[in-house]
């Protein structure tokens, strides 16, 4: 076993599995993907580190057993189109895909996007689109997803955002209003009506263009 393998094996059995993370195909998503493609040289040697990883600019890749629980969440199966915002450099992406039909993912960062693309190839996964344009844009494309998957916290989700939701469909983000931890949120679409329930608290760091508007002082 290579010092990656090892190290992907340890962050499934000391960070995913003793934090709630049961489902065998979550894990195996977990257990194929190779989180080290995907992180900037430099990062490599802590690429399974429990923790939210700098991509520069102010960027972020996901602590693993946040992505983890979020996914597990939102309950992917194999009919289902998913959505990603934020993209970054697309292993969130990568492990959607290996329990979707298809994904679409925004990202706004030229760079992140051409590394995120690079790291598909290598995996050779064909079920992920890139788009590159700003995160608050991805409203434009389909009309509805199944699923529906922030890859970095928000401080509040655009409601042109959640419209597309298709109706039995799962909304997954850490939800982070203010300075103090965010809150991982799923949200479902039932009879065309929105149900949100918190599930855990996580530290993750806001997507750019998703803080919170300042409010008008008079």
């Amino acid at each position: 076993m290579s010092g990656y393998e090892a190290a992907r094996a340890n962050m499934i059995e000391r960070q995913l599995q003793p934090n709630k993370v049961t489902d065998p195909q979550v894990i195996a998503a977990f257990a194929s993907i190779r989180r080290e493609v995907f992180v900037p040289e430099a990062q490599r040697g802590i690429a399974y580190s429990d923790t939210d990883l700098p991509l520069g600019g102010g960027r972020y890749l996901m602590a693993p057993m946040v992505a983890a629980r979020l996914l597990q969440a939102a309950e992917i199966s194999r009919q289902d189109n998913a959505l990603v915002v934020g993209a970054g450099v697309g292993y969130e992406a990568a492990l959607i895909a290996t329990l979707a039909r298809s994904v679409v993912a925004f990202e706004e960062d030229a760079e992140l996007a051409r590394r995120g693309r690079d790291a598909l190839v290598e995996h050779r996964i064909a079920a992920v689109k890139f788009v590159e344009a700003p995160a608050s844009r991805a409203n434009q494309g389909r009309a509805a997803y199944e699923v529906i998957f922030f890859a970095g916290a928000v401080a509040e989700i655009p409601v042109k955002i959640a419209a597309q939701l298709a109706e039995g469909g799962r909304m997954v983000a850490v939800i982070r209003p203010d300075a103090g931890p965010g809150r991982a949120t799923v949200t479902t679409r039932t009879g065309g009506i929105l149900a949100s329930r918190v599930i855990f608290d996580a530290a993750t760091p806001l997507l750019h263009g998703f803080t919170r508007k300042p409010a008008f002082v008079f």
